[in-house]
């Protein structure tokens, strides 16, 4: 897939990915830490140093090999109405998440994702509606492919949403502060636009990414004593 620039010149499109991305958007995003609650009482994050390795392994191998390149398979086959890619793409997204926890978490904000945009009016949602419900990914390439929104809006709002959750958590657990949570957010979120890039020349048998010690760290929160985040 070939990467081109945002559209800038659709502000009705902007708009409509700010309200996707939004954490007031009802989908519980910041309810959950991915891992993160059982990776600091382990001691595996300790600091804010520790932190940004973290995030930065996730975004390497999460967005750039699997989140990514499906979302793009996703919203073309959305575009097309190809339902067996669409639905393809989704079993091996789920099938990539690696504890049962993420499993149901990408279940969970699907159904949530699809309360929200189904009085919407968008175009087939109604008839997606069990295949959509299955992951917040194939709803938003679904709702980005049938308004207009580019894929590459898509991916770097779905890419900054996940980091700015990451950070937020890791203000209240780790903790790193305020000011540095921005900072790194800032920091990070640069990268984005460069990673999206190399996530568009992954091929279809390269797709997959394996996060052992993040698949660990999950299955551990699972049968954590103490929560602050949803298991």
């Amino acid at each position: 897939m070939t990467f081109s620039a945002l559209d800038q010149t659709s502000p009705v499109s902007w708009l409509q990915l700010f309200q996707l991305m939004s954490p007031n958007l009802p989908v519980g995003g910041f309810t959950y830490s991915q891992g993160l609650e059982w990776a600091v009482e382990a001691g595996w994050v300790k600091n804010a140093a520790e932190f940004e390795q973290w995030l930065t392994d996730q975004m390497d191998e999460g967005l750039v090999y699997l989140d990514w390149p499906l979302l793009n398979r996703l919203y073309s086959a959305a575009q097309q109405d190809d339902l067996t890619a669409f639905v393809g793409a989704i079993d091996l997204l789920v099938a990539s998440r690696e504890s049962e926890e993420f499993r149901l978490e990408e279940g969970q904000r699907g159904d949530a994702f699809y309360r929200v945009i189904k009085d919407w009016g968008i175009p087939g949602s109604f008839d997606m509606a069990v295949h959509l419900k299955r992951s917040q990914l194939a709803g938003m390439a679904w709702f980005g492919a049938k308004n207009n929104l580019s894929v590459e809006q898509l991916a770097l709002g779905w890419g900054f949403a996940l980091l700015e959750g990451a950070v937020m958590a890791a203000i209240k657990l780790v903790p790193i502060g305020q000011q540095a949570g921005q900072t790194l957010l800032r920091k990070l979120s640069a990268q984005l636009p460069e990673k999206y890039k190399r996530a568009c020349a992954v091929e279809d048998d390269e797709i997959g990414g394996s996060l052992t010690c993040l698949a660990i760290a999950s299955a551990c929160h699972e049968i954590q004593y103490t929560r602050l985040f949803r298991s």
